[in-house]
């Protein structure tokens, strides 16, 4: 008889360069694919409600993919585990394909499945997928993890060899029969309240719509990144964090897309340039996550658990809301919400207020961020912030503070970006500062300094 095995997606929703479809295609075996929602094994960081909508969207155009190659994608609800051993006894299935993940929650459901499915006649078997390299592959001289990019980021290229992008099977076998499945609206990924419905206006998931976005940006976008990055009037970003993030889209697939339209510009040192750096940004992300687990909870620095933090909700939710009357940083507040992301320049600034002029502990902030970003992932999320707060490693020291005025004479001199955002198409903010920038920037160096002085003393 043809065995059955199972192909659990996770942060993988695609058909094309994933190892473990792939795998399990060429075994020879009825391919069962299955997702399961089991936000409670997330170690407190289920998908907060901008990602879930993504996701909702993300699975429906994976089955509709699978659909059109005669297979479907089986739903569940429920702890993974029990949830694929029941799919086994379900199915007949003696193998259990998937791609790994990173974050320490996802890790432990993983080593607790090799662990127990194979006492109860389930072979498993993981692949790399979502990274170029393992969050563990890379060490110092002194054989700790790397804490400093820079060094982290010469080490990634130095004999880096990425393995050409694998295609999409066309045909594989599907089981006679299958077993139930729940409906993608039962999994209540989408709010209550229609807030998301703006999102779509803005974004579309899915791996076809993550591979022509991938190949504009290398045709219009590329040359020009260096430069464009840093201006939030301008699409001159990739957009593809989202689509990563979810796995629409390999980074391997990246790799290549981005050695091709490099090549076509006539750049042939693409490897060390700035997107490249941002590829590898993410897979630091990864790395300092592995080897630090409470990064999104504690501060790399623990000195700066007993930095002086302000409780103040007023503050706080003028900061989420987009009322501060600081332009740069209430268009970009707006923008977050009416579209689930920010420009990245403008993050950096919007999170150097609240943590320096409004001097409220960054964790606030990471949890906003991460319940209304699309692209929100745990690494890259608490990464981020550690490094504006200073408390992480490699990270901006905690003195230098943006000043969002001088930043928007900078990088949106013009005014497109604000005048987008804010009510009324202006560039500045009807209303009053709820902070003053000089004063507070001073009150932000003294907390500071009297942090530093009582670790001395």
């Amino acid at each position: 008889m043809q065995p059955t095995a199972l192909v659990w997606f996770r942060q993988d929703l695609r058909l094309a360069d994933n190892p473990a479809l792939l795998a399990a295609v060429e075994s020879g075996a009825h391919i069962v694919p299955v997702y399961i929602w089991s936000p409670d094994e997330e170690g407190g960081w289920a998908p907060g409600a901008a990602s879930r909508w993504w996701l909702h969207r993300s699975l429906q155009a994976l089955d509709a993919s699978l659909r059109e190659r005669g297979s479907q994608l089986l739903l569940r609800h429920g702890p993974a585990q029990a949830t694929l051993l029941q799919l086994a006894r379900e199915t007949g299935s003696s193998t259990l394909y998937f791609n790994r993940r990173y974050e320490p929650a996802a890790q432990a459901v993983e080593n607790s499945l090799r662990d127990a499915l194979p006492g109860a006649g389930v072979a498993v078997h993981s692949s790399q997928s979502a990274l170029l390299r393992e969050p563990w592959e890379l060490r110092t001289g002194g054989g700790g993890p790397y804490q400093v990019f820079t060094p982290f980021w010469r080490s990634f290229l130095r004999d880096l060899v990425v393995a050409a992008p694998k295609a999409s099977p066309q045909v594989w076998s599907s089981p006679r029969q299958w077993p139930a499945s729940l409906s993608l609206d039962a999994l209540q990924l989408l709010p209550r309240l229609p807030w998301h419905e703006s999102l779509a206006a803005h974004w579309t998931p899915g791996e076809v719509a993550a591979r022509e976005r991938l190949l504009q940006f290398g045709r219009d976008g590329l040359a020009g990144y260096p430069e464009a990055r840093d201006l939030p009037g301008i699409d001159g970003t990739s957009r593809l964090s989202a689509h990563l993030h979810y796995g629409e889209v390999s980074p391997r697939q990246v790799w290549a897309a981005i050695g091709k339209a490099s090549q076509r510009n006539g750049d042939s040192s693409w490897r060390e340039g700035r997107y490249v750096a941002e590829l590898v940004w993410r897979e630091y992300a990864a790395h300092v996550l592995h080897h630090f687990p409470q990064l999104p909870e504690r501060p790399k620095n623990l000195a700066f658990e007993r930095m002086a933090w302000r409780d103040d909700a007023q503050a706080l939710r003028a900061w989420q809301q987009g009322r501060t009357g600081i332009a740069l940083v209430d268009a970009g507040m707006r923008e977050l919400w009416q579209t689930g992301f920010m420009h990245n320049r403008v993050r950096m600034i919007a999170a150097s207020l609240l943590v320096k002029n409004l001097l409220l502990p960054w964790q606030e902030g990471q949890r906003w961020f991460w319940d209304t970003l699309v692209d929100a992932d745990l690494a890259s999320n608490a990464l981020g912030w550690q490094w504006v707060a200073g408390t992480g490693p490699d990270a901006a020291p905690f003195f230098r503070i943006f000043n969002p005025d001088t930043q928007a004479q900078k990088f949106d001199a013009a005014g497109d970006y604000r005048r987008r955002w804010l009510p009324g198409g202006t560039v500045a903010s009807a209303m009053a500062p709820i902070v003053d920038l000089k004063l507070s920037r001073q009150r932000a160096l003294d907390a500071h300094l009297a942090l530093r002085q009582s670790a001395t003393s």
